[in-house]
């Protein structure tokens, strides 16, 4: 790298090279002539046409991402919820045997507890998985969370009044994953 400061040794008469001074705005529009104006003006309005295409086309791109990870995450909590789903439908004939089990009479009082409390435990579980069940007994009758597999006549409930629950229905947030099955009266 060279040092354009003279030093003692060096005639200071030796000239230091300077930087030339830029040309001022005005004397660079002078020199141009009317024709390199226009073609510096259009290479201009093509960059600003150019930058707006580039920058339309950056924006589609973030949106067409954004709405793919949103897709994204949507399928993947959708395929949660399935396999949760799944997991809870399968425990569900679990939770009916020993629904069963506890139904029918027995002089054995510690097989009885025992039973009971693996049902407790059992519901605890579903219960910190979300899984809740649905109110049937006494409820008016919903086609969108009972299955009615039979009517009878019975003044003394109102009409559309579930009298007996055959099977318990399951819900985990908004999801059906079993229907109650359900006498109702009409």
């Amino acid at each position: 790298m060279a040092n354009n400061t003279p030093t003692p040794d060096q005639d200071l008469e030796q000239p230091v090279d300077t930087p030339e001074t830029p040309e001022t705005e005005e004397s660079v529009v002078e020199a141009l002539t009317e024709e390199e104006i226009a073609a510096l003006q259009q290479q201009s309005a093509d960059a600003a046409q150019e930058l707006a295409e580039q920058k339309e086309q950056y924006l589609r791109l973030l949106a067409e991402y954004d709405n793919y990870r949103k897709r994204s995450q949507k399928e993947r909590d959708h395929l949660y919820s399935d396999g949760m789903a799944a997991a809870v439908l399968a425990l569900l004939p679990v939770y009916d045997n020993l629904e069963r089990a506890l139904q029918h009479e027995t002089t054995d009082e510690a097989y009885r507890k025992g039973v009971e409390l693996t049902m407790n435990q059992l519901k605890e579980s579903l219960k910190k998985l979300g899984v809740e069940e649905i109110p049937a007994l006494d409820q008016p009758f919903d086609p969108s969370v009972h299955n009615a597999v039979m009517h009878t006549e019975d003044e003394s409930v109102g009409e559309n009044t579930i009298v007996e629950v055959f099977q318990a229905g399951f819900r985990m947030a908004d999801r059906v994953i079993r229907f109650a099955m359900v006498k109702v009266a009409n």
